[in-house]
């Protein structure tokens, strides 16, 4: 089962994406940082609004 953990860093405006298989992560991004008011509106997306963010934003990079 594939499960999607998103982490915020509130200091720095930014969000770690972790994809999980079977309890293991095998994927990891973060998001280049955005502005307060852009941060503070993410804080609220769903598992598919990121899965879509991925699918159609640059604004992130592959961390492992």
């Amino acid at each position: 089962m594939t499960n999607l953990k998103v982490t915020p860093n509130k200091s720095k405006r930014t969000f770690t994406l972790r994809f999980y298989d079977n309890g293991k992560c095998y994927s990891k991004y973060r998001t280049q940082q955005f502005s307060k008011d852009e941060f503070q509106d993410m804080e609220f997306n769903t598992e598919n609004d990121w899965k879509y963010f991925l699918r159609t934003e640059d604004y992130y990079y592959s961390v492992k």
